[in-house]
């Protein structure tokens, strides 16, 4: 298999692959890449590459870098009682903070990107031990001071012994007596300790201890008696703070041991994340796409490029076999894409096998093969005494002896490098065995005995890479179902080759061959017209079947608009009917009131019984009225009015009743009005508009005469409601009333006085507001409104 992936090139892809890591455990992981040899593997493979790739579509690169170091050996060894280098305990606080990061990135997945979502799920977060690192850690070599207040008290003492000792050794330096006795006035460090360059043959004048020579001996470094103690204390002080330091490593190693599963998991996790996203980036730069996976064989390219030719210069074609055709016969000139065809199929059979996007295009299908086998290329050997036939043959061998019904076989040049005859002869035979064992078969030659065996054989395929006679240059696109030509006198000619030799080679040339050329092409040509003219003939039958659907959806449809006028007629009805019974309920509460609380001013309690009596009469007398004019049978108008807008002025025909139009048609007919204070959708066929001045009088009238109902509601209805110590449901009933009230009065804004109280009752009420059709906004009350415990809305 790696020899196959060699020759197809996905060593290179891999490479590329590569260049999207920067942790060497996931670039071994891509060299290791193979393709899958089941559906189910390799399809779950590209889900991970879709879903990498949608996600870096929708929220952009993930924010911290996923190639971080492998840990798992540093913190198994903390797991067996081993103290930490500084370097290690940052690479773990750095696998932690990455954990961190991609778990909030990754909740901003979307809901199709399930394996993320999971992933995400499973990353674990240490936060402690990570800010316990951050906080002790300055750099791979050092320790903070505030590591801990021991370590930061050792410093401090260092730094001031180390101020006094330069103090004394300036002063000494700089003064008169002991200049003439210094090589230079200036103060170094030998053998971490503070020393004076003294001359030679005055280190008798200077007190203290000889630690270095100069080269040429001229110059003692020595160190004066009067830092002595000073320097000995600071030797001892970075004794203690090396302790501390290792005391300080110890114990966060014993703490990375506890949280030993965390960083297991978390290791793991983004290593798995840095390889998906690194298919993910490759598909978005070469723009790929996941193709749907069959194990059947079955190959339909759209658009497909060879990936690893530049994205601008690369010629797509479309490369459709495996179902009907089992064998595809490529012919053509040299240099005219043949080569590049096979390795495009087999290079993105392999890619998509692996879980990879395939440079094709979208709705792309691709087949997972068990075998994957390749002879291209011409392999001769030398040091074997191989010809290129033998070469080749030597693979041909090797490739029919492990074949078997889920394989992929491509060839280059099949049957040449030996005498035509024989060489065409030995390759119709190969293919022949090759269909018998059910592999799927794609071979390229220049034999015109393969061009026949094609033509009359079912299942074999023509196919022809496109070489442009005029300019003598080839296209690069493919052309299945075309027998190509060689045109080799023609690329010849473009070559330079004397016209001379052409003309010669021509008389050669036998009027059969050359008939028999013309007569492939013209059969194949031949064929290709009958099959566009049978897929024409198909074509036709299917849209007179669609028409004829057609026809009987519209058929369906009147009959079902007939059901539905009816159904809205009834629907009507009852609107009106509950409408009624509402209006009843109302008189009849407050008769009920009048009656417990009297007649305070004007009137007696008869007279006030008898008005509503006479009203609820009247009310009666409205609904047997509506009643009996939706019971009549619609009419129907052979052209409804068009281009409705919002504010029109219509007549609902089978209520008899008019109407505003509140919203236009849709698709399929329905306009919503307003007919009084009833939304309703009716069918533009069931609607008239009503002419321009009855529209303007109505307008007017609504401007500047309320009607009575809104005068009643005006006089009545409160702009507040009070529904403290009420449950969250007795509450919203009394709220929603009010509303309604507060809405066909025209008031806006209202107070709903709720309390503050746990906050359940104002949560309810808050909540159901947002979902209310008449409230067009609201807001907490403010100071002097009742503050958090009021909420105010603004009706529509």
């Amino acid at each position: 298999m790696k020899k196959v992936l060699k020759i197809l090139e996905f060593d290179k892809i891999l490479e590329r692959l590569q260049s999207y890591t920067q942790s060497e455990p996931v670039k071994k992981r891509i060299y290791r890449l193979e393709p899958y040899t089941t559906v189910k593997e390799a399809a779950a493979a590209q889900k991970e590459t879709t879903e990498a790739m949608s996600t870096l579509l929708k929220l952009g690169a993930p924010p911290v870098n996923m190639s971080v170091s492998d840990v798992r050996g540093s913190v198994k060894r903390a797991e067996q009682g081993g103290v930490l280098a500084i370097r290690e305990l940052m690479e773990i606080s750095r696998v932690l903070y990455a954990a961190r990061r991609l778990k909030a990135y990754l909740e901003e997945a979307s809901e199709e990107c399930a394996l993320l979502r999971d992933m995400g799920r499973q990353l674990l977060t240490a936060k402690a031990l990570e800010d316990r690192i951050n906080g002790a850690v300055i750099s791979e070599e050092e320790l903070a001071d505030d590591a801990s207040a021991e370590l930061s008290a050792i410093r401090r003492r260092m730094k001031n012994l180390n101020g006094k000792i330069k103090d004394t050794l300036n002063n000494m330096v700089h003064s008169s007596h002991y200049k003439k006795y210094l090589q230079d006035s200036i103060i170094t460090m030998r053998s971490d300790r503070y020393v004076i360059p003294v001359r030679a043959e005055y280190k008798s004048e200077v007190p203290g201890i000889v630690h270095d020579t100069s080269a040429t001996g001229q110059t003692m470094f020595i160190e004066p008696m009067s830092v002595v103690n000073s320097n000995n204390e600071i030797r001892d002080l970075r004794n203690k703070e090396q302790q501390e330091i290792e005391r300080i490593l110890a114990e966060l190693s014993a703490a990375a041991a506890e949280n030993s599963h965390e960083i297991f998991v978390d290791y793991r996790v983004i290593a798995e994340l840095d390889f998906m996203f690194a298919k993910g980036r490759l598909s978005l730069d070469m723009n790929a796409a996941e193709p749907r996976l069959n194990g059947k064989g079955i190959i339909n390219l759209k658009r497909a490029r060879h990936p690893l030719i530049d994205k601008d210069k690369v010629v797509a074609n479309d490369i459709t076999f495996g179902k009907e055709i089992d064998s595809l016969i490529v012919t053509g000139p040299n240099t005219g894409g043949k080569t590049v065809t096979l390795k495009t199929v087999g290079l993105l059979s392999v890619m998509a096998a692996a879980g990879l996007h395939i440079t094709a295009g979208d709705n792309s299908d691709a087949a997972v093969f068990s075998k994957i086998y390749a002879d291209i290329g011409d392999e001769q050997s030398i040091e074997q005494s191989l010809s290129t036939f033998s070469s080749h043959m030597v693979n041909i061998v090797k490739i029919l002896k492990n074949v078997d019904n889920n394989t992929l076989a491509l060839f280059d040049e099949l049957g040449a490098g030996t005498d035509p005859t024989e060489g065409a002869a030995l390759a119709i035979a190969i293919i022949e065995h090759l269909r018998l064992m059910g592999v799927k078969t794609l071979a390229t030659t220049h034999y015109s005995e393969l061009k026949i065996f094609a033509l009359t054989t079912d299942g074999v395929e023509n196919a022809s890479c496109e070489f442009d006679v005029k300019t003598l240059q080839p296209t690069y696109r493919l052309m299945i179902g075309v027998p190509g030509k060689s045109n080799a006198f023609a690329i010849s000619r473009r070559l330079g080759l004397d016209q001379r030799v052409i003309d010669r080679a021509g008389d050669i040339l036998s009027d059969e061959d050359i008939r028999f050329e013309d007569v492939v092409t013209d059969l194949e040509q031949a064929r290709a017209e009958a099959r566009r003219d049978a897929d024409e003939n198909a074509r036709l039958k299917r849209e007179l079947k669609d028409l004829r659907k057609q026809v009987e959806a519209e058929r369906i449809k009147l009959k079902e608009n007939k059901s539905r006028i009816l159904e809205d007629a009834h629907r009507e009805a009852k609107i009106i009917v509950m409408d009624a019974k509402s209006e009843a309920n109302e008189i009849i509460r407050d008769l009920e009131r009048m009656r417990q609380k009297g007649i305070k001013a004007g009137g007696n309690l008869d007279d006030k019984t008898s008005e509503a009596r006479e009203k609820l009469k009247k009310r009666e007398d409205s609904i047997d009225d509506k009643m009996k004019r939706v019971s009549k049978p619609k009419q129907t108008y052979a052209e409804p009015p068009k281009n409705l807008r919002p504010g029109e002025l219509v007549k609902i025909l089978d209520l008899d009743q008019e109407a505003t139009i509140i919203k236009p048609p849709d698709g399929n007919g329905k306009t919503r009005v307003q007919a009084g204070i009833i939304k309703m959708d009716v069918h533009v066929s069931n609607l008239r508009r009503i002419d321009n001045d009855k529209q303007r009088q109505k307008e007017m009238t609504e401007k500047f005469v309320p009607t009575r109902s809104f005068e009643s509601k005006t006089k009545t209805v409160s702009t507040e409601v009070d529904v403290r110590g009420q449950y969250p449901e007795e509450a919203w009933m009394n709220v929603e009333k009010f509303l309604d009230d507060c809405y066909l009065a025209g008031v806006s804004p209202v107070r709903i006085v709720h309390g503050k109280g746990t906050g359940v009752l104002k949560k309810h009420i808050r909540e159901m507001l947002r979902k209310h059709r008449y409230v067009k906004s609201w807001r907490p009350g403010v100071f002097g409104e009742g503050e958090d415990g009021v909420t105010v809305a603004e009706l529509k």
